[in-house]
């Protein structure tokens, strides 16, 4: 594996990370205990793994109901990774980190 290809903190990426600003979106239901669960989990993760390389909007579908249909939000909470391509989703608090970082196109 070249050096472009090692991921960050000895992770293995399904693309390289250099140049790659991972953006995401966390689709909330205000405060309630999974919704903060799952921001604490998610803000952990991308600080532990993609400090530096990533933007989080937390987004209220009780403040921001229309945006919620847009996004033809199912459940909650909700991440999704619009960039690097492809798009995913992820249901839950985000306490699965292995599975949080396969959402993000990244492997332990």
């Amino acid at each position: 594996m070249s050096n472009q290809e090692q991921g960050l903190s000895g992770l293995q990426a399904e693309h390289p990370t250099e140049g790659y600003q991972y953006v995401l979106r966390l689709f909330i239901t205000g405060a309630s205990f999974n919704s903060v669960r799952a921001i604490e989990n998610l803000k952990h993760i991308c600080e532990t793994y993609i400090k530096g390389k990533y933007s989080l909007e937390i987004i209220d579908v009780y403040q921001q109901k229309a945006l919620a249909e847009t996004e033809q939000i199912i459940a909650l909470p909700l991440l999704i990774k619009t960039l690097p391509l492809p798009e995913r989703r992820l249901i839950g608090d985000m306490s699965d980190a292995k599975r949080v970082l396969r959402g993000l196109g990244l492997t332990l």
